[in-house]
């Protein structure tokens, strides 16, 4: 059933869950819909936000959104070791929910206002593009029941959000592209996505294969080594036979070509990604 259950109907009520798993790591992201129109800013439509691994905590009468730091790590198999350096580095908690009933071992949260967050950052984007200063306003704001689905390995909320300005003057590239500069209203996606099963093999980064890669910090590692590890930013493909030198994958990468590329330029997209 996903994270949440769906237990209500309504614009405020649909956003009341029933809280199923605890203290289980899940990926958060957020995206754009729908994009500003500018590419000044940088609003781009279907933008990814920052993933985040995050996991809930109970806490007395309230549940946290916690994002562990995973820049300092320590691989030793050495709990007490593992726990220190845990305990050296701050957490973020990025969201509380107040709990609001439980039963048998399941908690009921109203998950409204986070999903009603600016979790894209689009003031502060708008604002360091020097377009204004805008904050969100709750009475202009709502979940949209169109893009809010709940499956088996994911919940997708998608929310309206209307960002009004200060009333100090607003920059050219917003007001080009709006209907009213002082009100811009896009819509922010928001995903929890289950972790995949345990299997991931990581590989270590050659700065010189061209690839993207991620860092953190082992501090576990033999003297004398590097503390900071790289690691590849690759797709997890596993070989359908893993004895041969080359093999159909088990479960193939698939790509979507945008519905709303028009022909020929669908064509091409095709072609060149194929190329």
């Amino acid at each position: 059933m996903g994270f949440f259950r769906w237990i209500g109907m309504g614009r405020r009520a649909s956003c009341t869950w029933k809280f199923l798993r605890r203290k289980k790591d899940f990926l958060l992201l957020d995206q754009l819909p729908y994009g500003l129109g500018s590419n000044d800013v940088g609003l781009d439509r279907g933008q990814l936000g920052q993933g985040r691994i995050v996991h809930f905590t109970r806490a007395g009468n309230k549940v946290l959104l916690i994002a562990p730091n995973l820049q300092y790590r320590s691989s030793s198999a050495d709990a007490a070791e593992r726990v220190a350096v845990k305990e050296s580095f701050a957490e973020s908690v990025l969201w509380g929910f107040k709990v609001e009933a439980e039963d048998k071992g399941r908690l009921l949260i109203d998950a409204t206002d986070f999903f009603l967050r600016d979790a894209h950052g689009v003031a502060e984007r708008m604002q360091a593009a020097q377009q204004g200063t805008y904050k969100l306003d709750p009475n202009r704001c709502a979940i949209t029941l169109d893009n809010t689905r709940n499956f088996p390995k994911n919940t997708e909320v998608e929310a309206i959000l209307t960002f009004a300005s200060d009333g100090r003057p607003h920059g050219a590239f917003v007001a080009s592209v709006t209907p009213d500069a002082h009100s811009v209203t896009l819509r922010e996606h928001t995903s929890l996505i289950e972790l995949p099963e345990p299997g991931y093999t990581p590989r270590r980064n050659d700065p010189r294969s061209g690839f993207f890669g991620v860092e953190f910090r082992d501090y576990s590692v033999p003297l004398g080594e590097p503390m900071v590890q790289h690691l590849l930013v690759r797709h997890r493909l596993q070989k359908k036979d893993p004895n041969a030198a080359m093999s159909e994958p088990v479960k193939p990468i698939v790509y979507y070509v945008d519905r709303g590329a028009p022909e020929p330029i669908r064509s091409a997209l095709v072609e060149g990604a194929n190329w």
